[in-house]
């Protein structure tokens, strides 16, 4: 068993700078790996250093490179799965853009830790050892990009950061975890359904505008986007509750979509769906009738599938295969 690691920075890499006080990304890959030692048991590993970047800082672009690596990796027989290690702050935008990108039918699982190297409570050395455990494992196989944090393992499509600072802050945004630690041992206790792009873009759309929706907000943002001119090539909005917005956001929303702007539409709660449902002006009903595509997928995911989707070209069908979203 050989697992192929790549390792990008982030908290996990992370010490406190004894001259400033700040955190700051310093460790290697190998460095991260003999502060594992129970590594060796789990079986081979392939370290990778593609760099010591923030996840704040990482952009379409990078994302585009990291799966590119991991698709030759993935490639070799001789390879049975791949992890990415990152700070956890965009962990769930790039493993959803891994799970679109990635060709491979191989796990691909993404990692990190919540605590720098500097703290008594690190939990980087379990968090990798787990991630490769996870990779190796062959049940895997065709579950595309898992993130694996806190003993738990959660679909690329579902994993969100639900707390800024504690060790379990990832969860799985509607319903349960794919699998477990338990007891040391690996338990799978559901699958997914993975949706890849039919192609790998060269670059994606941009920009990808993210605008939630608050109360007594009206059309500004929203007009401020093409406010150079050009209209942006696609816009996620997160609605409140079931798909609403004031009647303003949506007319704006409607004039970007009369100049080619692709809209798509979630909601700002941490679980549940946007649907068509209300008529009143602003509702959901409305949102459908001027050409709005419903996701269920958070804001983040759905400006990373949109960006990656349009840029691979696709239409408003392939569109809505990337986006989650129903006929």
């Amino acid at each position: 068993m050989t697992v192929a690691v790549v390792f990008t920075g982030g908290t996990i890499a992370s010490r406190v700078d004894p001259t400033t006080g700040a955190v700051m990304p310093v460790l290697s890959g190998a460095e991260l790996l003999a502060a594992a030692p129970e590594m060796t048991a789990v079986g081979s590993v392939e370290p990778i250093e593609w760099g010591l970047v923030p996840a704040s800082h990482l952009g379409f672009g990078q994302l585009l490179e990291i799966a590119a690596l991991l698709d030759a990796q993935l490639a070799r027989p001789d390879i049975d799965g791949a992890v990415v290690v990152q700070g956890t702050d965009s962990i769930e935008e790039t493993c959803y853009a891994f799970d679109l990108l990635v060709r491979s039918d191989k796990p691909v699982v993404v990692t990190g830790a919540m605590r720098n190297a500097s703290e008594p409570d690190y939990d980087g050395p379990r968090n990798l050892v787990d991630a490769v455990r996870w990779a190796a494992d062959a049940q895997l196989a065709g579950q595309g990009t898992l993130v694996a944090l806190a003993g738990q393992l959660i679909g690329a499509d579902q994993a969100i950061k639900g707390h800024a600072t504690a060790l379990d802050a990832f969860r799985s945004r509607d319903g349960e975890p794919l699998g477990e630690v338990r007891d040391g041992r690996l338990a799978v206790s559901r699958r997914r359904q993975r949706v890849m792009l039919p192609s790998v873009p060269a670059a994606a759309a941009e920009p990808i505008h993210l605008i939630t929706v608050v109360t007594g907000m009206d059309g500004t943002l929203v007009r401020l986007t093409s406010a150079g001119g050009d209209a942006p090539p696609g816009v996620v909005v997160a609605a409140a509750g079931a798909g609403n917005m004031p009647p303003d956001v949506l007319a704006a929303l409607t004039e970007l979509i009369g100049r080619g702007t692709v809209v798509a539409l979630t909601t700002r709660c941490p679980a549940g769906a946007a649907q068509p449902a209300y008529g009143f002006p602003g509702g959901g009903a409305q949102s459908a009738r001027a050409g709005l595509i419903f996701s269920p997928l958070d804001g983040p995911k759905c400006r990373i599938a949109l960006g990656l989707g349009l840029g691979a070209g696709l239409d408003t069908d392939g569109l809505r295969r990337v986006l989650h979203a129903s006929a």
